[in-house]
């Protein structure tokens, strides 16, 4: 499956907020991610993705497993994605490192989730606050198939729209390399 996403900054987290709620009852999530690759960054430079992700909810932590391929749209970085829940995520990093993978970044991602039907898709809405990074971010999903790829995005574009949000608000911006600038300007390693 591909997921068909968009990434914007936001300028009005609150009406954002309110527009969202008025769609799905959110629910805050903390996501803890530790990207993997290789010693030689083989992945980063393909523009894959090997990613661990905690995430903690109000109810349960689960833990997940994710390969992204490389984009099948270079305007929004949608990618092919493959994720399994993992039930031992400390056995799942020794396994990660024991295959030769070091990791590349971790941070956490503080989230508030609505799921959605909109356009006849299922959708996911993503507000996002990353600590090392100034702003307000929202991510819009629907998975898909790679020949539905540019209609699922104008979908995910309407719904951007629905909410308030500009062409001029959309991002490619990676949270690991602002994560990662971040902690360069800070001294952090």
């Amino acid at each position: 499956m591909i997921e068909a996403e968009l990434k914007t900054r936001v300028e009005e987290p609150e009406e954002v907020l309110r527009r969202l709620e008025e769609r799905a009852t959110g629910r805050v999530e903390v996501y803890v991610d530790t990207y993997y690759d290789t010693p030689t960054h083989a992945l980063d430079e393909r523009g894959e993705e090997l990613r661990v992700r905690t995430v903690h909810g109000a109810d349960e932590i689960r833990s997940v497993l994710t390969y992204k391929g490389a984009s099948v749209d270079e305007e929004s970085g949608s990618k092919p994605e493959y994720e399994s829940r993992v039930e031992d995520v400390d056995a799942v990093h020794a396994m990660l490192r024991g295959l030769g993978y070091v990791p590349l970044i971790a941070f956490e991602k503080h989230c508030r989730n609505f799921d959605f039907d909109a356009r006849g898709r299922r959708m996911l809405a993503t507000l996002v606050r990353v600590p090392e990074i100034e702003g307000t971010f929202l991510e819009l999903e629907t998975l898909t198939g790679e020949d539905d790829v540019a209609a699922a995005l104008d979908d995910v574009r309407a719904v951007l729209d629905e909410l308030g949000i500009t062409p001029e608000d959309l991002t490619r911006e990676l949270y690991t390399d602002a994560v990662r600038n971040a902690q360069r300007a800070s001294g952090v390693r």
